[in-house]
C-alpha cells in the first residue's frame, strides 16, 4: 500500500474576496483530503468574509503573485505536494486524488498540471454558476480516451501542483523581479523545477479556470511585461529565445488588430501602448520588469 501524500492547496489573491470565498467552498469539496488551505493576500480586506479555520490559514505578503506565492511556501514546508490554484479556478472533485496518483506512481515528477476544461481568461469570463455546471455536465467535464499523465513544457499557472521535496532541495522560489501579475512566472518557476524531473499534465486532474476581470493588471502594465518578462526570462535561460520572439510577436500582433475594435473586457490600446514602451526600453538597453511599476 501507498503512503498517503499530504497536499497543501495555496492561493494568492488580490481585490476579490467575493470569488474567493467562493472558490475555498468548492475547494472543500475536494475527494482526496487536504492538510490545509492556504490563502494569501496583500490586506486583510482581499480575504473579507473568510475566518481562520483548522482547515484554512490566512496570510498577508507584499502584493505581487511571486511574492506572496513564496510567502505561501515560506508556511508549507512540511507539506509533501503544494497545489496553487487562481483564486477563479474551480476543479472537478477528484483533481487532487488524480494528482496525488500521478505523483505516487512516478517519484520523477516534479511539477504537473491540469486539463482545463474551459478558460475564461481567452474570452469575457465564466461566472462561478456557469463554471459549476460545466463540471456536472459529462458531456463538457468528460473523460475522452487521453493518457493518465503526459509530459509538457510547462505548468499552466492557474492549476499547477509541485512536489516539495524538490522545491526544497533545490532552494527554490518564485522570482520576484517579475512583480504584480507577474506575465510567465508560471513557466519560469516550472522550468526550474523541472531540470531536474518531469514536467507533466495530468489529465484526470480537469477544472474550469473561470478567468475573472476584476483585480487584473490594468492594460499599459500587462503589454510592457508581454514584452518584458519574456526577454528577461531569456536572458535568464527559463524561456528560449525562439519562443520570446513568438510570443512577443503574437501579443503585439493581437492588440494591434483588436486594438481596431477592442473587446469590451480587454483593454487592447492599454497593451499596444505598454508593448511600445517596452519595445522604446529594449533598444534604448534599459527594459527590465520591474518598469511596469513606473507606469
Amino acid at each position: 500500500m501507498k503512503t498517503p501524500l499530504t497536499v497543501t492547496i495555496a492561493i494568492v489573491s488580490c481585490g476579490r474576496p467575493a470569488i474567493l470565498r467562493e472558490t475555498i467552498d468548492e475547494l472543500r469539496n475536494q475527494s482526496y483530503p487536504v492538510q490545509r488551505i492556504i490563502v494569501c493576500t496583500p490586506r486583510p480586506s482581499d480575504a473579507a468574509g473568510l475566518v481562520e479555520a483548522r482547515d484554512l490559514v490566512l496570510l498577508q505578503g507584499p502584493m505581487g503573485a511571486p511574492h506572496q506565492r513564496n510567502v505561501v511556501l515560506s508556511h508549507a514546508q512540511d507539506t509533501d505536494l503544494i497545489v496553487f490554484f487562481d483564486d477563479d479556478f474551480i476543479p472537478d472533485r477528484d483533481y487532487l486524488l488524480h494528482c496525488v496518483e500521478a505523483f505516487q506512481a512516478d517519484p520523477t515528477i516534479s511539477a504537473a498540471t491540469g486539463r482545463v476544461l474551459a478558460d475564461g481568461a481567452k474570452g469575457p469570463g465564466i461566472s462561478s454558476e456557469t463554471a459549476l455546471a460545466m463540471l456536472a455536465d459529462p458531456t463538457i467535464n468528460d473523460s475522452p480516451n487521453l493518457p493518465p499523465v503526459e509530459t509538457v513544457w510547462s505548468s499552466y499557472g492557474c492549476n499547477m501542483t509541485f512536489r516539495m521535496s524538490e522545491i526544497r532541495r533545490q532552494g527554490l522560489q518564485f522570482d520576484e523581479r517579475l512583480p504584480l501579475y507577474a506575465w510567465y512566472e508560471d513557466i519560469d518557476f516550472s522550468r526550474r523545477l523541472g531540470r531536474q524531473g518531469r514536467i507533466v499534465k495530468v489529465n484526470g486532474a480537469k477544472g474550469i479556470h473561470m478567468g475573472t476581470k476584476t483585480g487584473r493588471t490594468p492594460g499599459r502594465r500587462l503589454g510592457y511585461s508581454q514584452v518584458a518578462n519574456p526577454v528577461y526570462l531569456a536572458r535568464k535561460g527559463t524561456f528560449p529565445w525562439d519562443h520570446t520572439l513568438r510570443s512577443v510577436g503574437r501579443n503585439i500582433a493581437m492588440n494591434l488588430i483588436f486594438s481596431l475594435r477592442p473587446e469590451p473586457y480587454v483593454d487592447r490600446r492599454g497593451r499596444l501602448i505598454g508593448n511600445g514602451l517596452a519595445l522604446v526600453d529594449f533598444l534604448r538597453g534599459r527594459i527590465a520588469p520591474e518598469r511596469i511599476l513606473t507606469l
